[in-house]
C-alpha cells in the first residue's frame, strides 16, 4: 500500500515487467504506521501491456493486525491490483482499476470484521513540463481495514512531484482525506472519529541504474483514540521517513 504503481499512479513502464524492492525506516500507509513504527521491506512486480492494461503484486511486513489483536499472527500484507490507463491527450493519463488487500492471519478472532479490503480506484494523471502528479479517488465496496459498517469509505489523494533538473532531486509533496463511513463500533452515528487528512513534504533522490532513495516527513490529524499504538503512540504522529529502492 506503500508506493505501488496503481498507488502513486505511474505512467505505464517503458518495459512490461518491472519489479521493485524498498528498505524502510518504517511502513506508513495513508499517514499512518502499519509496522509500529519499525522497519520494513517491500517488494512489488508489475506487468503493463501496451494496450493501456495492467496488473501487479506488492508485499510488506506489517504489525498492526497482530498489535490490534493478542495472539493473531499476521505479519504480511500482500495487494493484489489491476486496472486499465488511457492517454487521452498530452500529458494526460486516466486511470481506473481495483486492489485487492491480502492479510494472511492466523488465530484472528472470528467475532471481528476480516481486515480484508477490497477497493476501486480512479484516477487522472497530469504532467506540466517538469510538475507531475495525479488526483484518485479509492471507494471501499468492503469494510476498510477490519473497521465495523465502514463500506462506502473513500481516501481522497492529490500528489504532486517537480523535477528540479539538478543532481536527479525531485520534489514530492502530498495531502490525502480518508473518510470512514458508516457507525463506529462504539455506537455512534457515524465514523467520524476515525476519519482523517494525512500530508508529505518530501524529496527524491535518483541514483541512475534503478536505485533511489526517498526522504519526506509525515504528518495527520489523526485521532490517538482512533489510532493508538500498543504502547499509547498516535499511530499517526508526525514522523520523517526514509526510503532505498531498487527497480529492475
Amino acid at each position: 500500500m506503500q508506493v505501488t504503481y496503481a498507488e502513486e499512479g505511474a505512467v505505464t513502464a517503458p518495459a512490461p515487467l518491472t519489479a521493485n524492492v524498498t528498505v524502510a525506516s518504517e511502513y506508513r500507509y495513508r499517514g499512518l504506521s502499519q509496522s509500529n513504527f519499525q522497519p520494513a521491506i517491500q517488494v512489488g512486480i508489475d506487468y503493463a501491456h501496451e494496450s493501456g492494461f495492467y496488473l501487479g503484486n506488492w508485499n510488506s511486513n506489517i504489525s498492526w493486525i497482530s498489535d490490534e489483536n493478542k495472539g493473531t499472527s499476521a505479519p504480511i500484507e500482500i495487494d493484489i491490483y489491476g486496472g486499465y490507463k488511457h492517454d487521452w491527450s498530452e500529458g494526460f493519463i486516466a486511470d481506473i482499476g481495483v486492489l485487492q488487500y491480502y492479510y494472511p492471519t492466523s488465530g484472528y478472532p472470528s467475532s471481528s470484521v476480516n481486515p480484508n479490503t477490497t477497493e476501486i480506484y480512479a484516477a487522472q494523471n497530469f504532467t506540466f513540463g517538469p510538475v507531475t502528479g495525479f488526483a484518485k479517488v479509492s471507494y471501499a465496496v468492503t469494510p476498510l481495514f477490519g473497521t465495523p459498517n465502514s463500506t462506502g469509505s473513500t481516501y481522497s489523494d492529490l500528489t504532486i512531484n517537480y523535477d528540479t533538473g539538478v543532481w536527479g532531486l525531485a520534489l514530492n509533496g502530498h495531502v490525502g482525506y480518508q473518510y470512514l463511513a458508516g457507525s463506529n463500533a462504539a455506537g455512534g452515528s457515524n465514523n467520524s472519529l476515525y476519519s482523517y487528512t494525512d500530508w508529505k513534504l518530501g524529496v527524491t533522490k535518483d541514483f541512475g541504474d534503478g536505485f533511489s532513495a526517498h526522504v519526506s516527513y509525515i504528518g495527520t490529524n489523526a485521532s490517538i483514540t482512533a489510532y493508538a499504538s500498543p504502547s499509547g503512540t498516535n499511530l499517526g504522529r508526525g514522523a520523517a521517513l526514509f526510503e532505498f529502492t531498487k527497480t529492475f
